[in-house]
């Protein structure tokens, strides 16, 4: 099992319970920060003494401290940790659902596992910990979903081009009249709806403001 594990959460009573959790697996060595500067920096001191961590387990969304940070959320944390140290293994613990930033942490980050803070978190997090550890992947039974291969998964050009049609204020059948009239397809009302319908569902939106919202943070548009 692993030896030296490093939290990072920002809520006492949710690191407590991770660490309940690894002691429960017999880990010796659990450490805990409260922001992802303060993260990093454990990880490098320890990587620089010749004492690494083992496993890195970190929220996404921190509270922001009044003193500047560098790192600010959780996946800066794990890329800069990663390229510091590529065989620090990193399991997410967040409630963050989105299908697609699921995918990104998992296919271009590369965590060994991502866990969902639900009721079966603390349960599902020591089984992510154990196939981890067996050099197997882990996500949340509730989560897989988000890792499967489908179409709403290849964000393209013409799916940014609708979400800035969207952001612009347009209305389907508007978008579909000037998609005509630049002679760009598929332009009909019915295909831009059924990809509009298509994009919602991958980024969890539920309406055309929200999905707008979610697109600009991922800084499709």
């Amino acid at each position: 099992m692993f030896q030296k594990v490093l939290i990072a959460e920002d809520t006492d009573f949710m690191s407590s319970g991770i660490r309940q959790c690894l002691e429960g697996l017999q880990i010796p060595v659990i450490e805990y920060a409260q922001y992802c500067d303060e993260a990093y920096l454990k990880v490098k001191k320890a990587f620089l003494n010749g004492e690494p961590f083992d496993l890195l387990i970190s929220d996404l969304s921190f509270v922001e401290n009044p003193n500047p940070q560098r790192l600010t959320m959780g996946e800066e944390l794990i890329l800069e940790a990663k390229n510091l140290q590529p065989s620090l293994k990193t399991i997410v613990f967040s409630i963050e659902d989105k299908p697609y930033r699921i995918q990104q942490l998992c296919n271009e980050l590369k965590v060994n596992a991502y866990v969902s803070k639900s009721i079966h978190g603390q349960k599902e997090l020591k089984r992510a910990v154990r196939n981890v550890y067996d050099k197997m992947f882990f996500i949340s039974p509730k989560l897989a979903h988000a890792l499967k291969n489908k179409e709403t998964f290849d964000i393209t050009d013409y799916d940014v081009s609708l979400l800035q049609y969207l952001a612009d204020g347009f209305d389907q059948r508007e978008i579909s009249k000037d998609l005509k009239q630049k002679k760009i397809k598929p332009c009909s009302i019915s295909s831009v709806e059924k990809r509009l319908k298509l994009l919602k569902e991958n980024f969890n939106a539920n309406n055309p403001t929200q999905l707008i919202a979610i697109t600009k943070d991922f800084g499709l548009i």
